[in-house]
């Protein structure tokens, strides 16, 4: 009688643990520099059936350790889809990272893993949102990255109007869009498709459950103000380290210690300051180097030294360096801590050489997070929106991704 309950227990139990929601896990403080990125999209993979899939990352450890890594395909919601892997894959998973080299005369040595899907191991079978888990030689799970296989089944187009809530009109951006059906047929469209909207490829601020406002024939139109719109924020600033010796315009000194020291100048709140258009790439980053020709494996590692003055809006509150370097995660190592010899809040990360792009975000004692207190909001920001377009028949077991649109506000219009 008691082995009967205990089965039932975990009938019950392991379906629980099945549906739970999937979330990006940041890496431990040995591994950086984590590229992940398909041909035409750089912050994460959004690709069609077959099309490859690029993983990159560096192990400050250097000693050539053994990384797995395993494929997870889920649902609209994130949580792990019903499918099981040979319904998803072709071939199998959990196979070792194989490509690897250690840097070449670098003063911070470390081993470079690449990895590419498909492979001759594994290929992807179906569309949907997906989970790269990367794994130690333990199998301790070290970091997690989402992406997403379309099948371009329908076509999607958008476009960027400033918020016609007064309150917010000069610091929302609103995005309007339509879904068009031509030669896909949608019996109940408001059951059976869901939309996601994402700025700047940074899946915290996707927008979900949307359903569609009206339809014209086989159109799904989404022509919402409040239920799309997003905070402008600010562009993001930046800093270039390709040459070690030289300071730049935002890059105050350079000292050498055991690795490169680059001291930016201090930054400063910017929401009560005028908008200043200057190109961004919207908080990614990009390896580069003049002093050797792989990047891969001779681009060095230095100490980028941040400073930020502090101030009422920040009361006792902790302020994070924010941006693709670090998959936007706030961690120990990137939060700031308050120098009272100078009045500052300062930080160093240990940064691949490159050009980065970041900003200044708050969490608050609640643990809600502030984008844009530090930078500002305004409508003029350039952001781009990611629009992925979801189907789940009657009877099905599983969230396709029938369709992808993008749009960006350089053009917005009132």
């Amino acid at each position: 009688m008691h082995l009967f309950l205990r089965l039932i227990l975990l009938f019950l139990f392991v379906p629980s643990m099945s549906a739970q929601v999937q979330e990006e896990l940041p890496p431990p403080e040995n591994i950086k520099s984590v590229i992940f990125k398909g041909e035409k999209e750089d912050q994460f993979p959004v690709v069609q059936i077959g099309e490859p899939i690029f993983l990159e990352f560096d192990d400050l450890l250097a000693n050539e350790q053994d990384y797995y890594y395993k494929i997870v395909h889920c649902d609209y919601d994130w949580t792990p889809s019903r499918l099981l892997k040979s319904q998803y894959l072709n071939g199998i998973d959990n196979q070792r990272i194989l490509d690897y080299e250690n840097s070449y005369t670098t003063l911070q040595p470390y081993s470079n893993y690449k990895l590419t899907i498909p492979n001759n191991n594994v290929r992807l079978k179906v569309s949907g949102n997906y989970i790269l888990e990367i794994y130690n030689s333990s199998y301790e799970l070290q970091f997690s990255r989402k992406f997403v296989v379309f099948k371009d089944l329908v076509k999607v187009g958008g476009i960027v109007k400033r918020s016609r809530d007064f309150s917010f009109l000069n610091e929302k951006q609103v995005v309007q869009f339509n879904v068009n059906a031509t030669n896909f047929r949608l019996v109940n469209p408001k059951k059976e498709v869901k939309v996601a909207i994402l700025q700047n490829y940074h899946w915290p601020t996707a927008l979900y459950n949307i359903t569609p406002q009206f339809t014209l024939g086989n159109k799904l139109v989404y022509k919402y103000d409040q239920e799309t719109s997003f905070f402008g924020g600010n562009e993001y600033l930046n800093f270039d380290t390709k040459d070690l010796r030289a300071p730049s315009s935002v890059i105050s000194h350079i000292e050498l210690e055991e690795l490169y020291n680059h001291y930016l100048f201090s930054d400063r709140a910017r929401t009560n300051r005028p908008y200043t258009y200057y190109p961004d790439i919207n908080g990614d980053f990009v390896i580069r180097t003049l002093q050797g020709d792989n990047v891969s494996r001779e681009a060095e590692y230095t100490n980028i030294h941040f400073s930020l003055p502090y101030s009422e809006e920040l009361g006792i509150d902790e302020v994070y360096i924010f941006g693709k370097h670090n998959n936007y995660a706030l961690t120990e190592e990137n939060k700031m801590t308050y120098n009272d010899r100078n009045g500052m809040m300062e930080v160093s990360l240990k940064l691949k050489q490159g050009f980065y792009n970041y900003k200044y975000v708050i969490q608050r004692a609640d643990g809600q997070i502030d984008l844009n207190t530090i930078s500002g909001n305004f409508h003029f920001t350039e952001n781009s929106y990611l629009i992925l377009v979801y189907y789940r028949n009657f009877g099905e077991l599983y969230d396709s991704i029938i369709g992808v649109g993008s749009t960006n506000s350089q053009n917005i219009s009132n």
